[in-house]
Parts: structure tokens; sequence; C-alpha cells
């Protein structure tokens, strides 16, 4: 037997801003397309925007349906748009927010399993690492500097 040991490092900024002017920018998109969550049943909102390598910024969040699980995360929304109108482009940069209809969201909140499954196709397929910045409603904004930091044991076609 052995033991494998995996370590995962996140900078930790105290707010938003803290963070470089064009990461503040892109937060705050995500802050506000969290707005247009349709959160009926779980009334938790999310907002995700995203940075690509040609400069545009797409954006996604949360959709619910009555027939869970057929909703789609803010995540997913966003990067399948993406791939969708931009399917050259890299994903350089992501912003992910949360918050709660019912108590103040405060705890920085990462992408769910099957957005972290959804952002390690596309990072791999793209050879390139995606900046992952997370936060809640208010307070810690956390970032890493790839999805692996995340999913370590990452499920790709290699194994298909």
């Amino acid at each position: 037997m052995k033991e494998i040991s995996i370590t995962s490092s996140f900078n930790v900024y105290n707010n938003i801003e803290e963070l470089s002017n064009d990461i503040q920018d892109l937060m705050r998109q995500a802050v506000e397309v969290r707005k247009n969550a349709y959160a009926p049943y779980s009334q938790f909102r999310v907002g995700a925007a995203l940075l690509l390598d040609n400069g545009k910024i797409v954006v996604g969040s949360n959709q619910e349906n009555a027939a869970y699980p057929s909703g789609l995360c803010a995540e997913r929304v966003a990067i399948y748009h993406a791939g969708s109108v931009y399917p050259g482009a890299k994903i350089l940069k992501m912003a992910i927010t949360a918050a709660s209809d019912t108590n103040q969201t405060t705890a920085p909140i990462p992408p769910c399993g099957s957005c972290r499954q959804s952002i390690a196709e596309y990072e791999i397929r793209q050879d390139t690492p995606i900046e992952i910045y997370f936060m809640g409603e208010i307070g810690e904004v956390y970032k890493s500097a790839s999805l692996k930091n995340l999913l370590p044991f990452m499920f790709d076609k290699k194994f298909l």
C-alpha cells in the first residue's frame, strides 16, 4: 500500500476590492447577471462571468426547473454559451458569485461537482489553465490558478 497526498493552493482576498481592476470588473458582471437567475425552488442565485482570450466576456446565471435536475448551473450556462458562440476561444478566467434569497452568503461558493467536470473538459481541451475566482454575496474571494486545484483526479477522454 502507498499513500497519495494531494495539496491544493488558493489565494484568498479579503473582499472584491483587493482584486485587480480587471477581475473586479469580471466579478461585478457575475454579480449583475446573478440577478437574472431563475431560482424559485432553491432561492439560491448564482452568477458566472468568463473572460475569453479574444477579450469577450460571457455571462450566465443558474436556471432552475420544477423537474429537478433539468435546470442548469450558472457556470455551465456561461461555458456552454461561450463554446457555442466562440468555439475557438479559450477561457482564461472565471468569476463566480452566489447569494441566497433567505440569508446572507458570506462564504466563498465553489463550483458544484457537475460544473467542475464541465470546466475540466474545457481546460483539458484548450490545454490552458482557467483561473477561477469565487465568492459568496460578500466577503472573501478565493482564487484557484486552475481547475486542478478543485478537481485533482479529473476524468477525461484519456480514460475512454
